[in-house]
């Protein structure tokens, strides 16, 4: 399996467990120290993921993802932007993940997740 394929079987798995409100899912994908800044939030490290996760509500229903890009550079290192949005809403919401190839897999070392206007 290539890459590419690699970090999008990751990043679609890592989204399905976003839906579902899967917080252990969903911290998997990340690396022990990795970086999260949200639309109004900031977490360093898991520990500071699980908590702020473990408080919010799971997301509004019907999210999807616009204009996904996902850009090798190298074997070790993907660089995933992607649009979301959900229903009745105008405007799309950015996110953007670094993920990196650690000994234990795929995992996010950096995430943003930002709203124009938030």
């Amino acid at each position: 399996m290539d890459t590419v394929a690699e970090v999008s079987a990751a990043f679609e798995a890592y989204e399905k467990a976003l839906v579902l409100n899967d917080v252990d899912a969903m911290l998997s994908f990340f690396a022990e120290d990795a970086v999260r800044y949200g639309v109004a939030d900031q977490q360093i490290g898991l520990e500071e993921q699980r908590r702020w996760r473990l408080a919010q509500p799971p997301l509004p229903p019907g999210r999807y993802l616009k204009d996904t890009i996902i850009s090798p550079y190298g074997d070790g290192v993907v660089i995933v932007n992607t649009l979301f949005g959900y229903p009745g809403r105008a405007v799309l919401g950015r996110q953007s993940q670094t993920w990196v190839r650690l000994p234990e897999g795929w995992r996010i070392v950096a995430a943003h997740v930002s709203e124009p206007g938030a």
